[in-house]
């Protein structure tokens, strides 16, 4: 059968989309497969510290006035010797946290607290610039940091520091727990898609023996691992990222705590939730491209060296949506058809939508073991919003690419934890409006007419995949849009 040169471009194309996609859907079920391998292995101390540490707890903050106090009544409560323990709060803020945050301080040093308050009025490499400038006058071998929404336990770090008997430990990580996890659509989903990265990713990888991340809070470090490795950058949008690999190519080594749990409080709103997603893509793509060279020239395993590419370059797949929009068009799939490349549709439902669904499934089961089949009525929408921030994460991957350079945007947090509360109300702080917003508009648009489309041209093996995209896109665009409308907080810069 002859072939006209735009059927053999699309099929050539497609397959290029096909491969990538089954790529990083088989590694996904890769680390499922880790997961429930090692899922009874877990991690115990060699032994006890026969003296207890100081450990110094980083605080870094920029404008936060609704949790901060919060924050830093709850490392008051830590179970730990208190002539053993170091606050400090590192405040970048250019509002009223400022004089929280100095009013707590007073209180702790009134109850004998060694705390140290650092305000920084150059905010030069943002999170990670105030972690480096406290170092300098942290006096702790081992080092606690918060962020602003956490609540730490009381026993927390009596459950972590002891892993530290092992002297090539340089971290200890926890599990980031939620809050607000039912106080909306949005934050439900939110928190499956976290439940995937730390209950099955963190866990499968720290338990098989491969590299994985400290997630910037919530862990203890040690002082001289960070030094070791060539201490806070700030070249990147996740520092956290960057110091892990370089700490770990060094030699050190990281735990991860499945069962030890650090609750936090979820983004309530659109644009927030999308800007955290940005700052994460973006950052990734940037530790990709200054460490992946690295990692390959070394003595790493080859193991060892395809999952860190994999790690790094996770959030590289978005781009996928832009080939992937042009491909789906039915006229032009109608030229596929005689290839069977219907065939090639069932694989990549498999590799894709499959392997998403069974992950975030298998982290749900093990987390809530007794109830976690509730979260199958999430499933479409989890779906659908991964679906619809793809072209927020793969513009963030684009921009690291091409180098364009841009602030720690963070997410503003408004001590939100009961269903009943309204964050509008509380909130000082608005989060970045995506530069998206048209675009994604436009998509949802496409999507629509490409589904209309396909039912009318009975290819119905292609309506779930667009239906999904579909109503991934409508839902960021309008979500956005109608938040704004209603919104008429006065607006704060919000970036760390």
């Amino acid at each position: 059968m002859e072939m006209s040169w735009q059927s053999v471009s699309w099929i050539i194309s497609y397959i290029i989309v096909v491969l990538v996609l089954s790529c990083y859907g088989l590694h996904r079920y890769l680390l499922i497969y880790l997961f429930w391998k090692h899922r009874k292995d877990k991690p115990k101390p060699m032994g006890k510290l026969e003296q207890l540490p100081v450990v110094t707890v980083q605080l870094p903050i920029y404008n936060e006035m609704h949790v901060v106090r919060r924050l830093v009544q709850k490392v008051a409560e830590l179970d730990y010797p208190q002539h053993l323990l170091q606050i400090q709060i590192l405040d970048d803020s250019t509002d009223e946290t400022q004089e929280i945050c100095r009013e707590e301080e007073a209180s702790l040093r009134a109850r004998g607290f060694d705390v140290e308050y650092i305000h920084r009025i150059d905010r030069t490499g943002y999170k990670a610039g105030a972690l480096e400038n406290g170092m300098t006058t942290a006096r702790g071998e081992f080092i606690f940091i918060l962020d602003a929404d956490f609540i730490p336990a009381a026993s927390i770090i009596m459950e972590m520091i002891h892993f530290f008997t092992d002297p090539d430990i340089a971290l200890v990580q926890s599990r980031w727990g939620h809050i607000n996890r039912n106080y909306s659509l949005l934050t439900r989903l939110q928190a499956v898609f976290l439940n995937g990265h730390f209950v099955l990713e963190q866990t499968a990888r720290s338990r098989s023996g491969r590299f994985f991340n400290f997630n910037g809070t919530a862990g203890i470090w040690r002082k001289q691992a960070i030094i070791d490795a060539g201490g806070w950058q700030h070249d990147t949008l996740t520092e956290d990222l960057d110091l892990s690999y370089r700490a770990q190519m060094k030699g050190w080594r990281f735990i991860f705590l499945l069962d030890v749990e650090t609750p936090a409080e979820l983004p309530v709103e659109l644009d927030g939730f999308k800007n955290q997603q940005h700052r994460w893509a973006k950052g990734s793509a940037q530790t990709c491209k200054k460490l992946l060279g690295t990692v390959w020239r070394s003595d790493l395993s080859l193991v060892l060296k395809i999952e860190s590419t994999v790690h790094m370059g996770a959030y590289f797949a978005s781009l996928l949506i832009f080939p992937a929009c042009i491909l789906v068009w039915p006229e032009i799939a109608e030229a596929g058809k005689a290839f069977r490349i219907w065939q090639l549709d069932l694989v990549v439902f498999f590799l894709t939508t499959g392997s998403i669904s069974l992950f975030y499934m298998s982290a749900q089961a093990a987390l809530y073991p007794k109830t976690w089949w509730k979260d199958l009525l999430f499933l479409p929408s989890l779906l659908a919003l991964g679906a619809g921030i793809s072209l927020n994460n793969g513009r963030a991957v684009l921009e690291a690419i091409f180098n364009q350079q841009s602030p720690f945007v963070r997410t503003p947090k408004y001590g939100i934890e009961q269903k009943k509360e309204d964050w509008k109300r509380k909130a000082r702080y608005k989060a970045t409006k995506s530069a998206a917003g048209g675009l994604e508009i436009l998509l949802a648009c496409y999507f629509t007419i490409l589904t209309i489309m396909v039912i009318f041209n009975n290819h119905w093996a292609q309506v779930p995949n667009l239906a999904l995209f579909m109503l991934g896109f409508w839902y960021v665009a309008l979500g956005a849009v109608i938040k704004r409308g209603d919104s008429e907080s006065p607006s704060t810069a919000s970036t760390l």
